[in-house]
């Protein structure tokens, strides 16, 4: 159902649909995964337009969500959103379930709606019942016969359950939300505040103080922290050039993407993607 893209250091994922009864639903485990280019001994980077969400039930690993490292240990929850940079750089001796799912199935409202939400976790409260739903899950799938509508419910209720057992989002993002997504789809095109602020409806004081409630920076930060991020992906995982990613992130003159880089990395581009490599 997962088939690999482009050929460059960054290995793309795209989700299948086999023509079974899944429904858009993949279900399998961290010994499959193990069996998988992403398990090897020298694990890929990976980049999917599909949801990962994992559920750990023993062992102790490491997993790394756009130059992040996250424990995995019994109790973890990860939940990688489309889009994110990953590779599961320790996982011999870790247990558990991985569902793989498109966008689409994330109920609307969710915790997991949100591009910003927490990528690793361990629930409080009843986390037995995340692992308990995901368990019902996986042995549907395993029965075939149980078809598209039965997954889907079943997802939706992992789905919740794994949401409610996440840290809370601040009060009132609305407007973050809304923001963090134009962002994400349009950070190449504009690195103006006022420019998304025309597309959504607020004021550029309403986004910047939205913005500075749910992550500490500011508007301008904000859209500067996600160029800079995708530069830093293109630069430590692909052999383009400098000038390249600087027209993939927006830059007309390479010699302007390199001072934006550096004044907000402390490096420049090619000195980044040295070390980073």
């Amino acid at each position: 159902m997962v088939k690999n893209g482009q050929r460059t250091a960054i290995r793309t994922l795209h989700y299948q649909d086999g023509g079974g009864p899944d429904g858009g639903v993949e279900v399998s485990t961290f010994a499959r995964l193990r069996a998988m280019p992403a398990g090897s001994e020298r694990p890929p980077v990976q980049r999917a337009d599909f949801h990962v969400l994992a559920i750990v039930n023993s062992g102790h690993g490491v997993v790394t969500v756009d130059f992040v490292r996250h424990r995995l240990e019994p109790g973890t929850i990860v939940w990688i959103r489309p889009g994110r940079v990953h590779r599961w750089d320790d996982i011999a001796g870790v247990d558990g379930t991985l569902v793989l799912f498109r966008p689409e199935s994330v109920p609307n409202g969710s915790p997991g709606a949100d591009p910003l939400g927490p990528v690793a976790w361990r629930p409080t409260g009843r986390p037995a019942l995340v692992r308990l739903a995901a368990d019902h899950l996986r042995r549907e799938y395993d029965a075939a016969p149980g078809g598209t509508a039965i997954l889907r419910a079943l997802l939706e209720v992992l789905l919740l359950r794994a949401s409610d057992s996440a840290p809370p989002p601040p009060a009132g993002r609305q407007a973050f939300t809304a923001y963090a997504a134009a962002v994400e789809a349009h950070f190449a095109t504009s690195r103006e505040v006022a420019w998304y602020a025309r597309r959504l409806g607020y004021s550029p004081r309403t986004l910047s103080r939205a913005t500075h409630e749910a992550t500490g920076r500011s508007a301008k930060q904000f859209i500067d922290d996600r160029v800079v991020l995708e530069a830093k992906r293109l630069l430590a995982h692909t052999r383009i050039t400098v000038a390249e990613c600087a027209h993939r992130t927006g830059f007309d003159d390479p010699a302007n993407f390199s001072k934006f880089f550096r004044a907000r990395t402390g490096l420049t581009p090619g000195a980044f993607a040295a070390r980073a490599r």
